[in-house]
Parts: structure tokens; sequence; C-alpha cells
């Protein structure tokens, strides 16, 4: 089958789209509002973009509150969502207004951040800790503006469950993140991992 994008008429019940870009790593992200409340939710748009330096990236459709705090405040966490947590993590996802502590929703402890003015996720097997670099408004071949922001990230700091360390690397098996495949379904990154060696000079 094939279909253009500008009709969006590909006749499934649901929209294939965000199905075939998966899987998707979950941004669990932590931030906290001038007014002092503490914010944290889950953003499926989220992942690395660069090693050197270390920068993250979560994308916001419309104006949230993460997008809200991450850009007064220019702080934000993002804890791995792992497999024992999804409840939880699902449970943040709830939409409440401005000021309501997820956190307590989801029965979850918030520790504040070594180094910036932000909430993490205590039970979380790892923590990034993150500085706001920028935050953009991608546009389409139109030039107009997409429904989402995103907000780039660099991480100043790194918190590592030793639980989830083996033979000086973090054991996926053990740490289990969990990632957005599509429609409701959902998938256990620690279920099947298996290893492969690169070609020599990949720079992909």
């Amino acid at each position: 089958m094939f279909y253009t994008t500008d009709t969006n008429e590909h006749g499934l019940k649901h929209d294939p789209f965000k199905a075939i870009v998966a899987p998707r790593p979950i941004g669990w992200i932590g931030t906290k509002g001038r007014d002092g409340s503490l914010n944290l939710s889950p953003y499926s748009f989220f992942n690395i973009v660069a090693d050197r330096p270390k920068l993250v990236m979560f994308a916001s459709s419309g104006r949230k509150h993460s997008l809200k705090n991450a850009e007064e405040t220019c702080f934000f966490t993002a804890s791995l969502a792992s497999r024992d947590l999804a409840g939880q993590v699902n449970a943040s996802s709830a939409p409440v207004p401005y000021g309501v502590s997820e956190f307590e929703i989801a029965g979850l402890t918030a520790k504040m951040a070594e180094l910036i003015d932000a909430p993490y996720v205590a039970e979380a097997h790892a923590v990034l800790e993150c500085r706001v670099t920028e935050v953009i408004q991608p546009k389409g071949l139109d030039g107009e503006g997409a429904d989402t922001f995103m907000v780039f990230g660099q991480v100043i700091g790194i918190h590592i469950s030793e639980d989830i360390l083996r033979n000086g690397r973090i054991d996926m098996g053990l740490a289990r993140p969990i990632a957005r495949m599509g429609y409701r379904d959902y998938a256990d990154g620690g279920a099947d991992v298996f290893e492969m060696s690169r070609p020599a000079g990949s720079a992909g």
C-alpha cells in the first residue's frame, strides 16, 4: 500500500505513522514551576541527539506544563522509564491542572536533583540532569510552525543505580527500559537483548 500524507487516506482503522517510527524511548520529564510545584510527565517524542556535548530532546505537542516549566526555569530531568515502573509512568500521564503533582498521583518519591532545581523519580534506575540549551518550534514544508515544541537540554549530571550495573556496563536485562510502539502498544527493551559489532569505520 501507499498513501500521501496530505490526504492521510490510508484506509486503516488507526493512523500507522507513529507505529512505523518505533520503538520510541520514553523521556520521563521532571520539572519545577516558578510557584514551587513539581511536575512529571512521560514523552515518547524523546531521544539523545548528541554525545559531545551530551544533548537530549523532548517534544511537547502543544504548550504543556513540562514545556512551560523548562522554558521558565531552564532545567529538567529525564528519569528512566522502566518495566517495573510502567504503571507509574502511565499514571503520571494523567491530564491534571497546573500545579498538581504527578509524583503524588503516581505514588512516586520526588527527589531534587544535585545540580539543578528540578525533581526526578527517586525510584528510577537512572536519571539525567539537564539544562535547557534551546527551545524551537519546527516548521513544515509550508513554512508554518508545527503544533510541537522541541526542548533541547545538555546533560550535566547522571545518576545510575548500582542495581543495574554488571561488568562495568548497564545491563539492559536489568534496566528493562520501556518504549512506545504506537497505538496502545509498548515494548520492554530488556526482553530480547542481543549484541552486534558494527563494521569498522561505521559512522551511523
